[in-house]
């Protein structure tokens, strides 16, 4: 077929995409073919919880040898790309896990959603603020299903526990208190080193400023805050999500931020339009790393990963059956059940669990937490327009300057 000068793979692609006709139409009994972008730790446990309805073919990751390890450790017979964007090609592949660092997954998220392909996105989502809203527009331009690593939200325990808070189970709110997430992250450059062969090191650097090569970067790259937002997104990603859920805040956020002069180093707090207000002072450290405390004029709540505590021990009466609560405990880091509903919802295009919008706005929350430490002063936020108010300094730190190569696409109106 002649092609018309001029235009381009990318609009073919996104042309596909937009007319469902042009994909695979799935049957009942179809079991739907996953590719996997990014073959490191969590990608691993991914594809070892993957349930029975989905099979992996494919697989990218820049380090050519890992992807080729995972491969013969489960003795698959997958196509391996260093370039996800082949994968990505690949007619057969109906959705992808996403299961890269934090730098590199939105734009592999954004090309996903232009080839048509459905996306199940490793938490915390986004590096930056701004990214975020450029995924939720691409989910929503190509009519995808994207779901986000926060199992939380398919767990039986956090679904009553947060929909207990949020129906106003405890009366008159009077606190909410989290956990003070770790310190801010690294900026300076360890000592280079030689990259191993079959790694593609531009391609890992992706949108962030080019640095050498070295291995504790490389495996410790959460410590940086060239890649990563620290714990405050990494741990913040579930225990912040869990207090936009249970305060009923899903596609919203706070509208004020301050630090908390009284509380340990970095402490923070902030408050929502209607008054609800956060601390986020506790330590690092237990099973609220995950969860909050809520407390109000009918008593006290503790909403951490796959469990809650009352106080009074009556005040939730109906809790899940056991085998909705063990369930969870059966594998490390259990997520095969979260993925499950991706599936179903690729299947029935309804919206997941934990869909872009939620992801976005939760891991948004801990990126202003942040900023807000970064900038250790109040802050006034308009989560409709998704800006600080009144504040330049403070708004340009809402998006970050990304290298040649790795640009945002332009979304077609």
């Amino acid at each position: 077929m002649q092609v018309q000068r001029g235009v381009s793979r990318r609009a073919l692609l996104s042309a596909a995409a937009a007319f469902p006709s042009a994909r695979r139409v799935l049957g009942a009994n179809d079991r739907i073919r996953i590719g996997v972008i990014g073959a490191g730790n969590r990608s691993g446990l991914l594809i070892d919880q993957l349930p029975k309805e989905a099979e992996i073919v494919s697989v990218a990751d820049c380090f050519l040898e890992r992807a080729e390890q995972a491969k013969a450790k489960r003795q698959a017979r997958w196509r391996i790309h260093q370039d996800y964007r082949k994968l990505l090609d690949e007619k057969d592949v109906d959705a992808v896990i996403v299961g890269t660092t934090d730098h590199a997954r939105v734009l592999a998220c954004i090309h996903a959603c232009e080839a048509g392909k459905d996306v199940y996105a490793e938490k915390p989502l986004t590096l930056y603020v701004a990214e975020g809203r450029a995924l939720v527009n691409a989910v929503r331009r190509y009519n995808r299903i994207l779901q986000v690593g926060s199992q939380q939200r398919s767990m039986a325990m956090n679904q009553v526990a947060c929909d207990f808070v949020r129906k106003g189970g405890l009366g008159r709110l009077y606190f909410v208190q989290g956990v003070n997430y770790g310190s801010a992250p690294k900026t300076e450059s360890p000592a280079a080193e030689p990259a191993p062969e079959g790694m593609n090191w531009d391609m890992w650097v992706n949108q962030a400023s080019m640095r050498p090569y070295s291995k504790p970067l490389y495996t410790g790259w959460m410590a940086w805050r060239d890649y990563s937002g620290g714990q405050m997104t990494n741990w913040g990603a579930h225990g912040l999500d869990q207090i936009q859920s249970a305060l009923g805040m899903d596609e919203t956020g706070p509208v004020e931020f301050w630090p908390l002069r009284d509380g340990p180093a970095g402490a923070l707090a902030f408050r929502y339009a209607n008054g609800a207000t956060v601390r986020l002072e506790m330590p690092e450290k237990g099973r609220l790393l995950g969860g909050a405390i809520f407390a109000g004029e009918n008593g006290r709540i503790e909403i951490y990963r796959n469990g809650l505590a009352c106080d009074p021990p009556e005040l939730i009466t109906e809790l899940p059956d056991k085998e909705e609560v063990v369930k969870w405990d059966r594998a490390q880091w259990q997520a095969e059940f979260h993925m499950h509903d991706w599936l179903q919802c690729a299947r029935s295009r309804r919206r997941p669990l934990a869909e872009v919008e939620v992801g976005h706005r939760s891991v948004s929350l801990a990126h202003l937490a942040n900023i807000t430490r970064q900038l250790n002063r109040g802050l006034r936020w308009d989560p409709a327009a998704e800006r600080f108010v009144d504040d330049d300094e403070a708004n340009g730190l809402l998006r970050r300057p990304r290298r040649k190569g790795y640009e945002l696409p332009r979304l077609s109106s």
